[in-house]
């Protein structure tokens, strides 16, 4: 459905899904820690067939995390063996570190702006633009969120709130999902409601019960779980049909 742009003045690319018709409204949507992978494009996709202009950039391919290391890497551990998982450990850290250091965060947030303002004046979306994110892009939809007031809704799947951000910078209402399990981000919502409650910030933390970290991701038969998948994808589509209407 969907076609692969270019942002060349920040060197990045997209994956790009239109819906039939005029648009709702826009969602840039943001990977998870394994890149721009098909199952990325397959829920860009899926905001398009709702009606939204969705559009993905390819953050991680940026510094060299391409869908194909990305998805080499995640089948080794998701669906290898023990001594694959072993093997495919140090080379997701090697893949990931780059996307670790300040100049990465200094490059990706101008870089997420300018897809932003890709999105603000295109025909029908008049404004409307909502961020959604899974893993390393929950945490991204945070700091677009916090960085660019323009934006009328975030949704951050298992995303840990940056140090670096202030949430009194957030500016549009937040609906975020967790799994319980995923003690390492889990663990830290309360302290994130408080701080988010006293920025006056609209949020609002879904935390499922026996799920862990990434039960969003269908291609992840360990973690995936069908059920709180769907009440998620649920409530994100009413809370954009709320906000960007």
């Amino acid at each position: 459905m969907g076609t692969m742009i270019e942002f060349p003045a920040h060197g990045l690319t997209a994956y790009r899904a239109d819906p039939d018709g005029q648009p709702r409204g826009a969602v840039v949507v943001i990977q998870e820690i394994w890149g721009l992978v098909d199952h990325v494009k397959d829920v860009t996709d899926r905001f398009a067939a709702q009606g939204y202009l969705a559009v993905a950039p390819d953050l991680l391919g940026h510094v060299g995390l391409t869908p194909e290391v990305g998805g080499r890497i995640f089948d080794l551990m998701m669906r290898g063996t023990e001594e694959d998982r072993l093997a495919a450990q140090p080379q997701m850290r090697a893949a990931t570190t780059p996307a670790r250091q300040p100049e990465f965060a200094a490059w990706a947030v101008p870089a997420l702006r300018h897809v932003v303002d890709s999105l603000v004046d295109e025909p029908g979306v008049a404004g409307r633009v909502g961020v959604v994110g899974f893993c390393f892009g929950g945490t991204c939809a945070f700091t677009l969120a916090a960085a660019d007031e323009r934006l009328r809704a975030a949704v951050p799947f298992y995303g840990h709130f940056p140090e670096n951000a202030d949430p009194a910078t957030i500016a549009c209402p937040v609906l975020a999902f967790y799994g319980e399990q995923d003690h390492g981000i889990t663990d830290g919502v309360p302290e994130l409601e408080s701080r988010m409650e006293e920025a006056g910030v609209d949020f609002t933390a879904r935390v499922y019960h026996g799920v862990g970290h990434a039960f969003f991701n269908d291609t992840s038969p360990s973690k995936y779980d069908a059920e709180v998948a769907s009440d998620a994808w649920d409530r994100t589509l009413a809370f954009f049909g709320e906000h960007l209407s």
